[in-house]
């Protein structure tokens, strides 16, 4: 009998492509906002409500919900609303838990790169290191603390936190976002360009979740980043090549782009390098490890 794992942020791109490649070993369920398939269930974290069904004989959580922290101004409101969709969101799953005495073998939540600061410096960050003190680095100490939480209360016996940098697909994010100027011979990088993007393939950090289900001594955070650092000028630079087009337009300037999305500007304008040594030498293979090849493989058609 298949394992069931319980699946939160349904529709995110994450969630969507992960599930492909769990159901042949796991029975697969989500938790989302809208129910549209038998395996689905709903709940509401406004309203604090959580159809529990869902978590009957669940062995592992995928913690992937969260609001887009790139997607509208960070107004206060937004704020408390990228908060809360990670860390109340968790708190509902585990208050379920709780009440109904239930354990679970394993909880594995995404988090963010940005757990360490979105200032662009030379460092390359390692598990080790401190978070640093902006709005970002806030959100993913407060969405790993939640997580921490299902082990600090006994309800599972470990909790992997995956330090997620941009996700690579041409179906949604950044990269999609990129495409139309440079398909369109206008692409251009942001700012300086020299800020560093730590990225990963989709089937990359997929490929992770996966592993990190099927490698039980695996427990605390990981960079779920590529080998290779990569700046925003070479993440341009190479799309721009693997679909064979110019890249001669100056920099997007970086007033500009303060200018249309205020604080959020730092999302895209700032960034270091993360190491990924550590998830590596618990045995896990990039499938994509170099930016040209996975921009290949994403770009192909």
């Amino acid at each position: 009998m298949k394992e069931i794992v319980l699946i939160t942020g349904a529709n995110g791109l994450i969630a969507k492509e992960l599930s492909k490649q769990l159901e042949s070993t796991y029975s697969v369920r989500f938790l989302t906002r809208k129910k549209k398939y038998e395996n689905e269930f709903g709940w509401d974290i406004a309203k604090a409500t959580l159809d529990e069904r869902a978590l009957e004989n669940v062995s592992h959580i995928i913690h992937l919900a969260g609001a887009g922290v790139a997607e509208k101004r960070w107004t206060d409101e937004r704020k408390k609303e990228i908060i809360s969709s990670r860390v109340d969101s968790a708190g509902l799953i585990l208050k379920a838990l709780q009440k109904n005495n239930q354990k679970i073998r394993s909880f594995v939540s995404a988090s963010g790169i940005n757990y360490y600061g979105t200032g662009t410096t030379d460092k390359i960050f390692t598990e080790k290191d401190l978070p640093g003190k902006d709005f970002l680095s806030e959100v993913t100490v407060l969405w790993e603390q939640a997580a921490d939480e299902f082990k600090n209360h006994g309800i599972t016996e470990r909790v992997v936190k995956l330090r997620t940098g941009v996700v690579l697909s041409e179906k949604e994010g950044a990269l999609k976002k990129m495409l139309p100027t440079i398909k369109a011979g206008i692409g251009s990088p942001l700012g300086t360009g020299k800020q560093y993007m730590p990225w990963i393939h989709i089937e990359d950090i997929c490929s992770m979740y996966e592993f990190t289900l099927k490698n039980p001594d695996l427990d605390g955070a990981f960079n779920a980043v590529a080998p290779e650092h990569a700046t925003n000028r070479n993440l341009t630079e190479k799309a721009a090549q693997v679909l064979k087009k110019p890249l001669f337009m100056p920099n997007v300037p970086a007033f500009i782009l303060k200018l249309i999305f205020g604080e959020l500007s730092v999302a895209v304008l700032e960034g270091s390098r993360a190491s990924c040594e550590k998830i590596k030498s618990a045995g896990f293979q990039f499938k994509f490890p170099d930016l040209k090849e996975a921009l290949k493989d994403l770009l192909k058609n």
